[in-house]
């Protein structure tokens, strides 16, 4: 956390050198004009910074500093002095405040601007006469802005409240209104700006898009034409195979992805893993055949003979998945993939974590969020997607309760301190925001969704203890300490039948490995310790 304006030193602007107190190596005059510029060498003081019209903001200052202020042309001018005047930050076009303007700064709230006169004297507004791209690129605020629009006038209210409900910062409240501006200024009624419209001018003045795009579809104003992600990676996917087998699998995969009559849709990461798996096959039936009517029985098996484990037992799951819908729209006259036993699925054997892997894990997580992640994970199995989508209202610390996927837990000291440490966090960092998710960041400050799920599992990213095999290891941990019962797994954890017992059995394995290794060599074993595989040293528990 940085130092706060109060309790940092005066200093000098790295842009002006005006002498002032900033928040940061800039005063605001110079972070604005920055945004706005790009960095070249001054024909005037020959520095390296923002120039417009190939002077910095503390040459084209000197006019005004030196009672020039009605000067047309600056660098007749700046030839004809030899210094450069320096001046005090805020103080060179001191602007009247309005009461309570300072109260309001430090409260973090933005002012929606006054309501001004429009520069330009338009009676009326020229609709779009044919469907053609705007060009935002040349506005001027001064002669182009028209502030009495009333749809502009009615989006910067709804922007003003939107910002306040969201705990928007001051910096983003004043970005979306200009961008407002530059986007309203000449909108008619029943028309809409598009994605492709405004995302180049936004990224010019390195104004917000996202909050600017959520303004706009909340008002109606908003067209998305952007091509969505998952139609490019098809494209890309499906480019090397033949033309008649992409007309067969592309609309099994966007069924998968959309959802049908009867089926619901998948998510993105399940649709990617089913084309990653046969992608090799439809590659080699490319070469050989034109459409998937003609692959044989013959061939499904041959692809099953070549593969084994999960290999063999997720491809022809998908192969399957993939005839069905062909046979269902009638693409196909017989199901080649009829007969071909998939077999159950092989179940790894589940291993506890050593300790030292734990304490890798612990060590890597340096935030609050990814401290009470693994807490979460490691006390309370909880999933990475429970994690990221659990509520405030979720957490009881008066009654020591905590609501995970529905489920009431108890609230042990651990996860509980965590959760006072993170709280503590997110007050001081986001004290305005309105998510009503427990872990937010940056991103999810100014929204209400809950953070993705790789800013969830990026602190543990390249440790074998991740937040999935922890919430293993706690629950194989339970089946060890309290016996190899499914019955009490499922009660204490939510699992399924089937998950529960593969649980019992793996602790009913490593009790009787432990149990042969005392018979064998005599010594004894701590109660409620995890074996490990040759070595048979306990894990240090949660």
């Amino acid at each position: 956390m940085g130092q706060s304006p109060q309790d940092k030193p005066a200093a000098s602007c790295a842009g002006c050198l005006a002498w002032g107190v900033f928040s940061g190596r800039f005063c605001g005059a110079c972070q604005s004009f920055n945004r706005n510029h790009e960095t070249a060498a001054c024909v005037g003081c020959h520095r390296l910074v923002a120039v417009k019209k190939r002077y910095c903001r503390l040459c084209r200052a000197q006019p005004a500093l030196h009672g020039n202020r009605q000067i047309t042309e600056l660098e007749p001018f700046l030839r004809a002095i030899g210094h450069q005047q320096l001046f005090l930050a805020g103080l060179q076009r001191p602007r009247p405040r309005r009461a309570g303007a300072d109260q309001q700064r430090r409260q973090g709230r933005a002012h929606r601007p006054e309501p001004v006169a429009p520069t330009s004297n338009a009676g009326w507004t020229q609709g779009r006469l044919f469907d053609a791209p705007r060009d935002y690129s040349r506005f001027n605020r001064r002669r182009h802005a028209v502030l009495t629009n009333p749809i502009l006038a009615r989006s910067r209210q709804a922007a003003a409240t939107i910002g306040e409900a969201r705990g928007w910062t001051r910096r983003v409240c004043n970005d979306v209104d200009r961008a407002l501006v530059i986007l309203l200024s000449r909108f008619v009624d029943g028309d809409k700006v598009r994605f492709s419209e405004l995302f180049p001018v936004l990224r010019r003045y390195r104004l917000t898009v996202e909050r600017t795009v959520e303004v706009l579809d909340h008002l109606d104003l908003f067209d998305d034409d952007r091509t969505p992600t998952f139609d490019y990676w098809l494209e890309r996917k499906l480019a090397d195979l033949d033309a008649g087998i992409r007309a067969d699998v592309e609309p099994w995969l966007r069924t998968l992805h959309d959802g049908g009559p009867r089926s619901r849709p998948r998510s993105p990461d399940t649709v990617w893993g089913y084309l990653n798996d046969i992608h090799p096959v439809l590659s080699d039936w490319s070469h050989r055949y034109h459409r998937l009517r003609e692959v044989t029985h013959a061939d499904v098996v041959a692809v099953s003979d070549a593969l084994h484990g999960n290999k063999r037992h997720h491809t022809i799951s998908v192969l399957r998945s993939l005839f069905r819908h062909c046979k269902k729209n009638n693409t196909i006259f017989r199901d080649p993939a009829t007969g071909v036993r998939v077999g159950q699925q092989p179940q790894g054997v589940i291993l506890p974590l050593r300790p030292t892997e734990i304490a890798d894990a612990l060590a890597a997580a340096t935030t609050p969020a990814a401290r009470l992640a693994i807490a979460l994970a490691g006390v309370h199995a909880a999933r990475p997607k429970a994690i990221r989508e659990l509520l405030l209202d979720d957490v009881d610390l008066g009654n020591r309760r905590l609501i995970v996927t529905g489920r009431t837990r108890p609230l042990d000291d651990l996860t509980r301190h965590a959760v006072l440490d993170w709280l503590d966090h997110r007050r001081t960092r986001w004290p305005n925001t309105a998510n009503p998710h427990l872990i937010i960041n940056q991103q999810t400050a100014m929204e209400t969704g809950p953070i993705s799920s790789v800013s969830i599992t990026q602190a543990l990213r390249g440790q074998t203890a991740t937040l999935d095999r922890l919430r293993v290891d706690r629950q194989l941990d339970e089946a060890l300490a309290r016996g190899p019962d499914p019955l009490h797994l499922a009660a204490v954890f939510g699992l399924d039948d089937k998950t529960a017992i593969r649980y019992a059995d793996a602790a009913r394995h490593l009790l009787d490995s432990a149990a042969e290794h005392y018979a064998a060599n005599g010594s004894p074993r701590t109660q409620g310790s995890k074996p490990q595989p040759g070595t048979h040293e306990p894990v240090g528990s949660h």
